[in-house]
């Protein structure tokens, strides 16, 4: 039976999780104003992965008999000074949500929530990834300097990105 301490905290996430997508919307938004196609293309993909996470979190709460409740969310910012304040911005959200994961963890283990603990080893996983990709373009970014043709290729490069698998492959 799930505990309404481990409902209460994956339904935060669920929040957290659509939040994470709204601001890589956000993001994605500025730099199509920006003319940078590839990186809104990242960030669109991102928000993408983002509402998959949020999905994993609703389905795992319905299979085990929980409520899912939906919170009000607030604006995410809508502006940056460059590509690589975006980038930095969205390695220092993934680090956040590392810590929301590893504090799930430790409320799975508290809970002796066995279920939600291995449930969660996925995120722990995955959360690695997050931060990695996002600290990569921040390197390279850093490398490329804010503008002229080192910016433009990476645009290209990260633009290769393609959409998130629903399958969460």
């Amino acid at each position: 039976m799930l505990k309404k301490k481990i409902e209460k905290a994956f339904n935060k996430q669920i929040n957290a999780e659509t939040w994470s997508a709204y601001l890589y919307w956000s993001m994605a938004t500025w730099f199509d104003a920006q003319g940078l196609k590839g990186f809104a293309n990242w960030m669109r993909c991102q928000a993408q992965e983002e509402m998959v996470h949020a999905m994993k979190f609703y389905t795992f709460l319905h299979d085990r008999g929980g409520r899912v409740l939906l919170g009000a969310m607030e604006e995410p910012p809508g502006e940056w000074d460059s590509a690589l304040a975006v980038f930095q911005a969205a390695y220092e959200h993934e680090c956040y949500v590392t810590g929301r994961i590893n504090d799930l963890v430790d409320l799975a283990g508290a809970e002796k929530d066995h279920a939600a603990a291995a449930f969660l080893q996925w995120f722990v996983t995955e959360q690695v990834e997050e931060e990695a990709s996002a600290s990569e373009i921040v390197q390279m970014l850093e490398m490329a300097g804010p503008k002229g043709r080192s910016l433009l290729m990476l645009d290209r490069e990260v633009g290769a990105r393609r959409s998130f698998s629903a399958s969460g492959d």
